[in-house]
């Protein structure tokens, strides 16, 4: 009969490696060589270890699955409200396995804030952790954290290259990138001026902004029928009015060419509210998600196209994730990308519908 009391570290000790990597052999997270894959997993047969009767018999008692959630304080910005409530409609739709969510709330633009809620969701023992990790050195000490303790972490938003966790949901932000440009470059013509625009602070440490931003220039150096200057901007100050109006005005002045924008987070409108009358009716602007003062700008065409990243989705699959992977032992990918929708005045209510209708239970 198996011996339940053995643990991972015993199979290390047994196969003389780490329990990390003992680890990532059960739980299928890769990262490890064939032959110490097979030597661990000889080490379970013989020593009648069995990797998920923790997780069924979790499910079976009903004893609580907790979840560590750590995302950006929504009140800061609008945006992450979104994922929020993706993960709040997906706890309902599985709290029949007694999965219990708490989130741990951070600045989004204090690094080290992030650190004191990672600290402070890990010392609340969680089954697993569902985190955006905005700040790249910051997320690293997340990762390592986690496989530590042996929580399963999966992000959403960001994706950390080589980083060793469960799974990432969202959107493939260099691809995001490619279409933005691709979409600006509809209304440009041979000689324009567009500007990829960081509205956003610790822009340096952002991932996926460094990806959207590569992506776009990618796009436009590999056009050959028209040749178009892109200048960049990061405005740390994007939040106070009288800056963000001198500095459009200003734009103008060094570059007449300058009709397209491409604003690489959801604050678009921000943009648009430091333009003048005039010109909010003639620039080219695309953005991203569907959050209320872009979708007003959208349906007045001050915007002309935002992408979606189903940030909404992220958060309702990222704890599906989690759940489907302990409780269930189903087999889990390590990179969930979701769709880039070119959202455009004429079928964002269809978009917006979609999300209210998606269904309840999908594991």
């Amino acid at each position: 009969m198996p011996d339940q009391r053995i643990t991972l570290k015993d199979i290390a000790l047994r196969v003389g490696v780490s329990t990390g990597t003992v680890d990532r052999v059960v739980h299928k997270r890769g990262h490890v060589s064939a032959e110490i894959q097979e030597r661990v997993e000889l080490a379970m047969r013989d020593m009648g270890y069995e990797p998920n009767l923790a997780a069924r018999s979790l499910a079976n008692n009903n004893k609580p699955f907790r979840i560590a959630v750590v995302l950006p304080d929504y009140r800061q910005d609008p945006y992450w409200a979104q994922p929020k409530e993706g993960v709040e409609r997906a706890a309902e739709s599985v709290r029949h396995y007694n999965v219990q969510i708490e989130f741990f709330f951070f600045s989004m633009f204090q690094p080290k804030n992030f650190l004191d809620s990672v600290e402070k969701s890990l010392k609340s023992a969680p089954g697993a952790v569902l985190a955006a990790p905005l700040f790249l050195e910051e997320a690293k000490v997340l990762v390592a954290a986690c496989e530590e303790h042996h929580v399963p972490l999966v992000f959403i938003n960001t994706d950390i290259e080589g980083a060793d966790i469960l799974s990432y949901i969202g959107q493939d932000s260099y691809q995001s990138g490619v279409l933005a440009g691709r979409l600006l470059n509809f209304g440009l013509s041979d000689g324009d001026h567009a500007m990829l625009v960081n509205l956003d602070k610790e822009v340096s440490s952002a991932r996926h902004l460094q990806d959207k931003g590569r992506g776009f220039k990618d796009f436009f150096n590999g056009i050959d029928n028209k040749s178009i200057q892109i200048h960049t901007a990061i405005l740390e100050d994007f939040d106070k009015p009288a800056f963000m109006r001198a500095w459009a005005k200003k734009q103008f002045d060094i570059f007449p060419r300058l009709t397209g924008f491409f604003v690489t987070n959801s604050r678009a409108y921000k943009l648009v509210e430091a333009l003048e009358p005039s010109v909010q009716d003639k620039v080219k602007i695309v953005g991203f998600d569907l959050i209320e003062p872009n979708l007003k700008l959208l349906s007045e065409g001050k915007i002309r196209f935002l992408i979606n990243q189903n940030a909404w989705h992220q958060g309702y699959l990222g704890i599906l994730t989690l759940v489907n992977k302990v409780l269930m032992s189903k087999d889990i990918p390590r990179t969930q990308y979701l769709p880039l929708d070119i959202i455009v005045k004429e079928n964002v209510d269809y978009y917006l519908k979609r999300t209210l209708e998606l269904p309840m239970v999908i594991v």
